[in-house]
């Protein structure tokens, strides 16, 4: 019988930061390195870091009892389009989580999700489909996360606070806690900046920067 086939969508830094992690929990389950492959629509080598490059059509007609993703691409758009594209053709969604990730009580992770090294997650937070956690992100107690989030390394989300779909966390950025019952709410698509310090809800689509955050200015 053939066995599983496991690949990381995309061959990019995102995707060769993951690989390894999955490598790594596989052969805990004497899973071979060979049903390991990274997954790319424009391949530029057919190896990398010593495993194959294919591309999604090569991916989908290898045989396999069953096929499993992470999309490790952060463009959440993309990320939703793979998605689909991968749903489509029965592909199961993977989870990539580090041994030294911190996940305390009552959370709720949704599949696709990548924890990435010294991720910590509290209590009581609900996480929705295909969350990528940078390394060194958190997320404090009563959150609410939706689908297709990215946080950047060194994110920080404290208690309190709900963040809508497709929504980005750049690197170092600092979010307010919330209250009970009036969380503070990073909107849909909305684009929190490098080291940002969020003090207020933000708009969906709208991007902030700055201590305290404030809308982009585009203006040239």
């Amino acid at each position: 019988m053939t066995s599983a086939l496991y690949g990381v969508y995309g061959a990019s830094g995102c995707g060769r930061g993951v690989l390894p992690l999955l490598r790594q929990s596989l052969a805990k389950n004497g899973i071979l390195e060979d049903r390991l492959v990274f997954v790319d629509d424009d391949p530029k080598a057919p190896t990398l870091n010593g495993h194959r490059v294919v591309d999604f059509k090569t991916f989908a007609s290898i045989p396999a009892a069953e096929r499993y993703v992470t999309i490790a691409i952060a463009d959440s758009r993309t990320r939703e389009l793979l998605w689909r594209r991968c749903h489509e053709k029965e592909i199961e969604p993977l989870t990539i989580r580090a041994d030294n990730v911190v996940c305390m009580d009552a959370v709720s992770i949704g599949p696709g999700a990548i924890l990435s090294p010294f991720v910590t997650l509290t209590s009581n937070i609900r996480i929705g489909k295909a969350f990528h956690a940078n390394i060194y992100s958190y997320i404090e107690h009563d959150c609410v996360i939706g689908d297709f989030v990215t946080f950047a390394p060194n994110a920080s989300c404290n208690g309190n606070i709900h963040i809508e779909d497709h929504a980005y966390i750049g690197s170092a950025a600092v979010i307010k806690q919330g209250s009970p019952g009036n969380p503070l709410v990073i909107g849909k698509g909305a684009v929190v900046g490098m080291g940002a310090v969020v003090t207020k809800s933000v708009p969906p689509g709208v991007t902030v920067v700055g201590n305290p955050a404030r809308p982009l200015n585009k203006a040239s």
